[in-house]
């Protein structure tokens, strides 16, 4: 039995208003910081919250085979596993992550507020609405309108856990724990991705790694007059400069260390000037840059590649520097700054910290007291497009719900939990997606979900399941 997708869009846009969309908004209101970013994660609670929270819009959808249980581990973030018995031959996967990363409300625009459901069509506001509070409620109701329909689908796994904000950590232990019960996937598909506009079904086939670390300068005991000690004791700006310019070229971006480069295929390259001719100019005017900047390097299909195949760095945060209305005449003991480096896929994070802990701490300028300590790393995730039946399926729904074909691309983030599976089911075809886009700002002010292209994908998911049954 076939799948009717005009019946299947129908149904995502109702279930989307009537069930999804209130309990994404409840969803919304609890801040749930991911363990990265609230060390008292388990007496706070809400990590628990959200997940009790999801588990009742669950058990309200009354679905067929369905049985669901919470693990814990002492010590790490709970996971929820929530299994379907199949009605036809195969397994998958889905995958999706309920902690947060925090917000900074001041930074929210007027009306708007990270801990506040807002809706103005066709955005649903609010922090996690993008990242990743809707992947469950989409996968979910996908799996239920096959139900519904009485087409063969096959046996389902939901694998959401709590951790994915602070690199997924806590999550290896649960993969371990739980590899009888997740089976042996035909399919793993993931919702936290997207694409470079909200008319396409974007399926990511890269993701970049990450490795993240706090690099501390230290240089006195106590603040000094600047007047007594300027150009006496070393800044530990200026020396924070010069260890940053032993992996970074200042004036082009470049990352100066080998290893966290890898060779960009010819492939890579005609890809990224197809995906350039067709996105153009917008690639670089939706972000919301300083009108007089200038990208890094000029062009699209550059662009891209910088996005996903060159490794850069950001310094996403600093300690031991005043605000500047009450900084004054002193020259500070410390600079400690938080560093992020994204890695094309290929590149091992875990090599890469033992790498840069080194390139900082040799020699340390003036002698002062350096320290890198390594934060977070995951590896990038690179798979071969879909292929067979599931192509056929994504393409022909894809054709039918949006009007145009599915597209690949690569999306400069990461989410660890790819390279893990890759690496546990190497057998297996990955659907990385979403509906994540221009202007979506998740992790920034005022994220949001596009909620249109949301019950398309929804629909074209739901199509794509059933054909792991045919």
């Amino acid at each position: 039995m076939s799948v009717d997708l005009d019946k299947l869009t129908e149904r995502a846009d109702e279930l989307w208003e009537t069930s999804i969309l209130p309990s994404l908004s409840e969803f919304i209101e609890i801040e749930a910081l991911s363990p990265g970013f609230e060390p008292d994660w388990k007496n706070k609670g809400e990590l628990d919250s959200a997940i009790d929270l999801f588990s009742k819009w669950l058990v309200n959808q009354e679905l067929d085979g369905m049985t669901y249980q919470i693990h814990r581990i002492d010590g790490r973030t709970p996971v929820l596993l929530v299994t379907v018995e199949g009605t036809g031959p195969g397994e998958v996967i889905f995958y999706s992550h309920l902690d947060k990363q925090p917000s900074r409300a001041n930074l929210w625009s007027d009306g708007l507020h990270p801990l506040k459901a807002v809706r103005r069509d066709p955005w649903l506001f609010g922090r996690g609405a993008l990242d990743d509070g809707y992947g469950g409620y989409l996968c979910v109701t996908a799996l239920k309108m096959l139900q519904e329909q009485g087409v063969p689908y096959p046996r389902s796994h939901f694998l959401i856990e709590t951790c994915e904000e602070s690199g997924s950590y806590d999550l290896p232990p649960y993969l371990d724990a739980l590899t009888d019960e997740l089976g042996d996937p035909n399919l793993i598909v993931v919702l936290d991705s997207g694409g470079p506009d909200y008319e396409h079904i974007w399926v990511t086939e890269a993701l970049r790694g990450l490795v993240a670390g706090n690099l501390s300068v230290q240089v006195s005991n106590e603040g000094v007059h600047s007047g007594m000690s300027g150009g006496v004791i070393p800044s530990s700006f200026r020396i924070q400069r010069i260890l940053l310019d032993r992996v970074e070229d200042s004036r082009t971006g470049k990352i100066l260390i080998p290893e966290m480069h890898v060779e960009i295929s010819s492939k890579v390259r005609k890809e990224a000037e197809q995906l350039g001719n067709l996105l153009g100019d917008e690639l670089w005017s939706q972000l919301p840059v300083v009108d007089s900047l200038r990208p890094q390097n000029e062009g699209a299909a550059e662009i891209l590649l910088d996005m996903n195949w060159r490794p850069a760095m950001s310094v996403i945060g600093g300690d031991g520097m005043p605000p500047t209305q009450t900084a004054g005449n002193v020259l500070r003991t410390n600079t400690d700054l938080k560093l992020s480096f994204r890695i094309p896929p290929g590149v091992n994070a875990e090599e890469m910290d033992v790498i840069l802990k080194e390139k900082f701490e040799q020699s340390p300028p003036y002698g002062a007291k350096v320290e890198y300590t390594p934060d977070a790393a995951a590896d990038g995730f690179h798979a071969p497009a879909m292929d067979g039946k599931l192509a056929e399926a994504l393409l022909e729904a894809s054709n039918h719900v949006t009007g145009l074909p599915p597209m690949a691309t690569w999306v400069g983030g990461t989410i660890p939990f790819m390279a893990m599976m890759q690496e546990k089911y190497p057998n297996a075809q990955f659907l990385c997606t979403g509906t994540g886009g221009p202007g979506n700002n998740a992790h920034g002010p005022d994220e949001k979900l596009h909620i249109p292209s949301s019950k398309r994908l929804t629909a074209v998911l739901s199509a794509t399941i059933a054909a792991v049954s045919k």
